[in-house]
């Protein structure tokens, strides 16, 4: 089956809300927005133009890695399913644009990050995604330019 993949580049504007299904399955949810921004030559300033809001679905082994390394506000390159669903509210339909993601990452025109690779899916031990996020990620971190915030990557 040919599947289409999008890339779209933004920032997080919710924390991700990790939960497992009842099969076990882990999947984290967050939405991002990616802003139109260009420099108008004209006027010599910079231009915001429309927004993306996505909803980006996260599954498995990235569900994990995006809950235990990611915030509100962190710059982030998805890529993934793009998707339209659509519903009805009050008898109007209304549409919201979704993502599955398949590879989530810090934009490193936003900001640095030190990775830490990992070799298994989790610790023996680990039983929560804080145990695994202290096991496998702690060296890792993900610096905004002037801020102090720091945000863990797993490669």
């Amino acid at each position: 089956m040919n599947e289409t993949h999008v890339t779209i580049v933004g920032r997080v504007i919710s924390d991700p809300q990790h939960r497992q299904t009842r099969n076990d399955v882990d999947v984290t949810k967050f939405r991002m927005a990616s802003n139109e921004r260009r420099f108008d030559k004209e006027s010599q300033q910079w231009i915001d133009g429309d927004s993306l809001f996505v909803e980006v679905t996260c599954w498995r082994r990235l569900a994990f890695g995006v809950n235990a390394c990611l915030a509100k506000g962190d710059p982030v390159v998805v890529t993934g399913r793009l998707y339209t669903r659509g519903f009805k509210v009050d008898g109007k339909r209304r549409s919201v644009t979704e993502m599955e993601a398949i590879a989530v990452g810090p934009d490193l025109a936003r900001c640095t990050a030190s990775l830490h690779r990992r070799r298994d899916r989790r610790p023996a031990d680990a039983t929560t995604v804080d145990d695994f996020a202290q096991a496998d990620l702690e060296n890792a971190e993900v610096t905004d330019g002037d801020a102090s915030e720091r945000v863990a990557v797993a490669a």
